[in-house]
Parts: C-alpha cells; structure tokens; sequence
C-alpha cells in the first residue's frame, strides 16, 4: 500500500522538462545583429572547464584574415559551449565544433558566435577549381521577402567567398532592413 500511495505522490509531482530549440535565423538578419564579422583561419581550440568543473567550453582562436563588419584586432578567441577535456566530454546541440587550420568566417556579437552553428560558416576549396567557397550558406536573401529554411534545399549550395562578402555589404548598405 505504502508502494502505491508513494507511486502515487511520484506520478502527480511536477517533473521541470528542459529542451534546446534552435530558431532559424535568417541571413539579413544575422548580418544585422553582429557587431563583427571574421574572416580567418583557426589557429587554436582548447577546451576549459567552467561552472567549478560541471562543464566544458571551447576556446577558438581565429586569426582574422579580414573583417567584412566592426574589428576585433589581428586575432579574436570566442567560446563555444561543449568541448572535451580527457574523458570528459560536455555535447551542446547546435554548437559548432573546429579544428585548428579550418578556415572560417564568424558572425559574432562580443565573443560570441550568433546563432551557434548558424553563424558559423566554413570555407573549403572548390574540388574543381580550387576556388574558395563558403559551404552551406543560410538563406542568403538580399531582398525584403520571407524565406523558409528547409533542411536539404538543393538550392543551398555552396558560394563562392567573393559572392558571399558582396551579398554582406549590400546588406549592410541597405542598413538591414
């Protein structure tokens, strides 16, 4: 009985359920709330423990090639939440992960990347040509109209980094409307 009525009690106490839920973020609007945008490459990524050791974060150094929007200087480390440190290891869903030599361009605001992942753009050479493009760009519109992310949309290919940089200064001199 005593079972029962404790089962009872358990089933009927408010259970706090936690979830994490990422909103796509539009390109317009990426560009708009950064107050940095970074060309570089990685130079270094460590992990650091946080929160007296009940959490990793990762430090990522990038050596800034250019900036398309505000400076941080010739270098700018952010921290990214998750990382691992021996065997421990703390995952965050939707926060980027990178390795030293990736060549990279970051929307920030302070020393943050906006957006985790999505304001996190990787930059490879073209198979082809050798042509450095920008992999998997978001929804880059330079118009007024309302665009859907959808997950595997062909037309999300990627872009050449000399089309990328002119798609973010049109939008910063439209004022990001």
């Amino acid at each position: 009985m005593r079972r029962l009525l404790l089962c009872a009690v358990c089933v009927c106490l408010p259970v706090a359920l936690g979830a994490t839920v990422l909103i796509p973020i539009e390109f317009r609007e990426l560009v708009t709330v950064s107050t940095a945008i970074v060309h570089g490459r990685v130079a270094d990524v460590h992990a650091e423990w946080t929160d007296g050791r009940r959490n990793v974060e990762t430090l990522v150094t990038v050596e800034a090639r250019e900036y398309l929007k505000g400076d941080l200087g010739s270098s700018v480390t952010v921290r990214v939440p998750g990382g691992q440190i021996g065997r421990y290891r703390t995952v965050f869903i939707g926060a980027p992960e990178f390795l030293v030599d990736d060549e990279v361009v970051l929307f920030l605001k302070g020393r943050a990347i906006v957006g985790l992942s999505q304001g996190a753009f990787r930059v490879e050479p073209d198979a082809r040509t050798g042509r450095p493009m920008v992999v998997s760009p978001m929804v880059m519109s330079v118009d007024d109209s309302a665009q859907r992310v959808v997950r595997g949309d062909a037309r999300r290919r990627p872009v050449a980094i000399e089309v990328f940089r002119e798609t973010v200064r049109q939008i910063l001199a439209g004022g990001g409307r």
